[in-house]
């Protein structure tokens, strides 16, 4: 079925995307400050397949940290949630997603959560394979899967990009690695990290996703359970406490939806039970989420009592 244009969504693209103006671009990663951080668009997806959209809905782009939550759930999958959680810790942090101040101070040195950098960084690092190229391709179908589409790639030019100036990521890794989270060779983990980060798609494939999500694991599409359901409530719990980097405890009192972002300015919102949320507005605010994104968010929310507290 076709995502239609929706009137009401066109009316709240255009209030959220005064705000643009305001928020900055992540052009510390090169390749993604050539964004517009005027483009704003969003898609709902239903169970019954129908999904309305506004704004510039044909605009593709990276998942950056929204990858997380995907990897999190292949992950748990492939290892189970006993492996997976001696390694990476289950509680929110205030500090910045890039930080490395608590794995200094805890012990033991494990991340904190799995939406950090450094617990990402630990989670890849558990992905399945033989290989570099057969772990990220069993990734990218894993994301092709939830998606319903087959024709999803990842962008060469911002993987490489991030790979170039992930320095901070690698003295993450190092840290990991002389605490034996990780065990595998730094720069080869950093290669698989970055072209997970740099898996694209467009607002109407993200919202595909979050339905996913949103009914427990299950497609609407295909009656497929591509994930275990308390696989999926896990996720949307980290969603709920770590989504929005240390701005999620201001969104759950505000807007109370399982919500993850990425600094490409992806948004994915996973209703319980109703329907799945994509969202592209490149332009953040200080904590690295959509600044349009938020507002649009906001204001659906307010309209349609999306809160789940």
């Amino acid at each position: 079925m076709p995502c239609k244009s929706n009137d009401e969504l066109k009316e709240l693209v255009n209030e959220a995307r005064k705000i643009t103006k305001s928020g900055r671009v992540a052009d510390y990663i090169p390749a993604l400050g050539k964004a517009n951080p005027n483009d704003l668009s969003i898609a709902l997806n239903f169970p019954d397949g129908r999904c309305f959209s506004a704004g510039d809905i044909e605009k593709k782009f990276s998942l950056q940290s929204i990858s997380k939550v995907i990897t999190l759930a292949l992950v748990l999958m492939d290892r189970g949630k006993e492996y997976v959680f001696e390694r990476v810790g289950m509680e929110p942090t205030g500090d910045p997603f890039n930080s490395i101040a608590k794995l200094e101070s805890m012990a033991p040195s494990k991340p904190l959560n799995p939406m950090i950098n450094a617990g990402a960084l630990a989670v890849t690092h558990m992905i399945k394979g033989e290989s570099i190229e057969d772990r990220f391709q069993r990734l990218l179908q894993f994301v092709r899967e939830l998606s319903g589409n087959d024709g999803i790639q990842f962008n060469q030019e911002i993987a490489r990009s991030e790979y170039d100036t992930a320095h901070l990521n690698r003295a993450l890794c190092y840290f990991l690695k002389q605490h034996h989270i990780i065990e595998e060779d730094v720069d080869e983990l950093i290669d698989l990290y970055t072209k997970q980060c740099a898996i694209e798609m467009s607002c109407l494939d993200l919202a595909r996703i979050g339905i996913v999500f949103a009914l427990d694991g299950k497609d609407p599409q295909t009656g497929n359970q591509i994930m275990p359901a308390k696989i999926a409530r896990i996720c949307k719990t980290f969603m709920v406490t770590c989504g929005m980097y240390n701005a999620s405890g201001e969104f759950a009192i505000k807007i109370g939806i399982p919500a993850k972002s990425g600094v490409a300015g992806g948004i994915m919102g996973s209703v319980p039970g109703k329907f799945g949320i994509g969202i592209f507005g490149p332009a953040l605010d200080d904590k690295g989420n959509s600044i349009a994104g938020i507002k649009l968010l906001e204001l659906l929310s307010k309209n349609y009592n999306l809160s789940m507290f």
